[in-house]
């Protein structure tokens, strides 16, 4: 299938494509995902002919362009298809693994990723996009009460809700239930229009979006009138017990470090809790700790907890998104920073002073 010559640093590679494959669903369509491989190594010399891709230049990479193509064929036959998205982060995943081999990405190829498959609902599919997401999903499967900490993007209440529904699916539980503080961001809840489940209807409504995603729509009020999913307000939860349940509170940052430790003592036999948020999102009144921070410090060493962080690299919108929050990130560094030299900046007297 390849060749290379051990003895010197450039190397050859023939990568054969199965007959069962049509070029262009390896390629892409205009040879778009080609393209991403040709941009991702530069100085490769890459030339698709027939059903052969011939690739030369330094031995590593060629290396990693051959793992590529394999973890490519391995996604496809899975009746997988491949996208500009997945091939993009498939060089980066390779990239890691060989610069850190002992590491996570190291023992993980892109096609398990890729095609791990959590729930299919009207012919689509809900499954994990990223290494870091395929840790989640995998932690959430082995612990009691998981934390999903990252930036907006990625798919930390998503995939939460997707495993609900599966674990609701495969009865593993009775019920899900769905929770988030109603923070008065911008306007009081007093003064906003209609009843008290007006008011808080907006604070849910991302929740209901998802939902309708993972489950038939005309069911959803009927399994709701049962109590098979609850959505409600995270003031809801005081003084309940919350048995065969999966329990997810979302935007957590939102929660005062009292809310946090009310919302996990909730829990209760055969439950389990996912709590998802970002750090960098926070809406509360100004003094007021994030519950979410607080309980990084408390609960990081507790056994059959779980903290799952993600990162921009996980964000799987459009790929502004992940360059918006790595801007972010940047400048709130920059800013402590500046705010840090200043406290520590030595006092010059004034010259009246004695």
């Amino acid at each position: 299938m390849t060749s290379t010559n051990p003895e010197v640093r450039t190397a050859q590679a023939k990568i054969v494509i199965p007959e069962q494959f049509l070029m262009v669903t390896v390629l892409g369509t205009g040879d778009s995902l080609l393209k991403v491989i040709e941009t991702a190594y530069p100085d490769l010399d890459i030339h698709a002919r027939g059903n052969r891709v011939t690739v030369t230049g330094d031995r590593a990479e060629v290396r990693l362009v051959q793992r590529l193509f394999d973890e490519m064929m391995l996604v496809l036959r899975t009746g997988q298809p491949l996208t500009e998205d997945s091939v993009e982060r498939s060089i980066a995943m390779l990239r890691k693994a060989e610069q850190d081999p002992g590491s996570a990405e190291g023992s993980t190829s892109p096609s398990s990723v890729f095609t791990m498959n959590i729930l299919s609902n009207r012919g689509r599919s809900i499954r994990p996009k990223t290494l870091n997401q395929q840790t989640y999903v995998d932690a959430i499967d082995r612990h009691t009460i998981v934390f999903g900490i990252g930036p907006a993007g990625t798919g930390k209440t998503y995939l939460a809700m997707a495993k609900a529904v599966q674990a609701l699916q495969a009865k593993q539980v009775t019920r899900i239930i769905l929770t988030r503080p109603a923070v008065e961001a911008g306007e009081r809840l007093g003064f906003l229009p209609g009843t008290l489940y007006d008011k808080i209807d907006p604070y849910l409504r991302p929740l209901y979006d998802a939902l309708h995603d993972m489950i038939d729509p005309d069911s959803i009020p009927r399994l709701m009138a049962a109590g098979t999913i609850e959505v409600a307000p995270l003031a809801y939860m005081r003084g309940r017990t919350l048995n065969d349940a999966f329990i997810i509170l979302d935007e957590a940052q939102n929660t005062s470090a009292e809310q946090m430790k009310m919302f996990l003592t909730r829990l209760g036999f055969n439950s389990k809790i996912v709590v998802t948020g970002d750090v960098t999102q926070i809406d509360l009144p100004s003094g007021t700790k994030s519950g979410l921070k607080v309980v990084q410090e408390i609960l990081e060493d507790v056994e059959d907890i779980h903290f799952s962080r993600l990162t921009s690299q996980d964000v799987v919108r459009h790929k502004l998104v992940g360059k918006i929050v790595d801007a972010y990130g940047h400048y709130d560094a920059k800013q402590q920073a500046q705010h840090d030299g200043a406290a520590r900046a030595p006092r010059t007297p004034r010259r009246n002073e004695s």
